[in-house]
């Protein structure tokens, strides 16, 4: 099987791991712990594109991931969500919201600039989510 991934993607983000569907990417905006899951499937623009089963798998995975995510961050909310309006590829955003975080309660889309993670704060928050997922 060959994947490729978007390469706006692969531009605002870094690989944490793979499960048995989605790669699981740490978008780099250091404003929210925001965490993208891509379907390692190719030409895939909607959840409903996958066959029943891979829905299901897409679904589940969401859910551990965004588990994961809120008990590791000690997050209040996880927003998910799976907009594609400027890149297709089907991914899932999976973000850890607080009260007092930049723009709460409003969304993180078009909101301010990105700030990237600085090496050590990304490398330690990437290695606490593979711990975490066990990937």
């Amino acid at each position: 099987m060959t994947f490729k991934l978007d390469q706006r993607l692969a531009n605002d983000s870094i690989c944490v791991g793979q499960l048995k569907l989605c790669q699981i990417r740490l978008l780099n905006d250091s404003r929210w712990p925001w965490l993208v899951l891509v379907p390692l499937i190719d030409d895939l623009s909607e959840v409903f594109d996958l066959d029943p089963v891979s829905q299901a798998l897409l679904a589940s995975e969401t859910a551990f991931v965004s588990t994961i995510l809120k008990n590791l961050t000690r997050a209040e909310k996880i927003n998910t969500a799976a907009l594609g309006n400027i890149v297709r590829q089907l991914h899932i955003h999976v973000i850890a919201r607080n009260p007092g975080d930049q723009n709460w309660p409003g969304p993180v889309w078009g909101f301010g600039k990105s700030t990237p993670y600085d090496g050590d704060t990304a490398k330690n928050l990437i290695s606490q989510l593979q711990s975490a997922l066990n990937v």
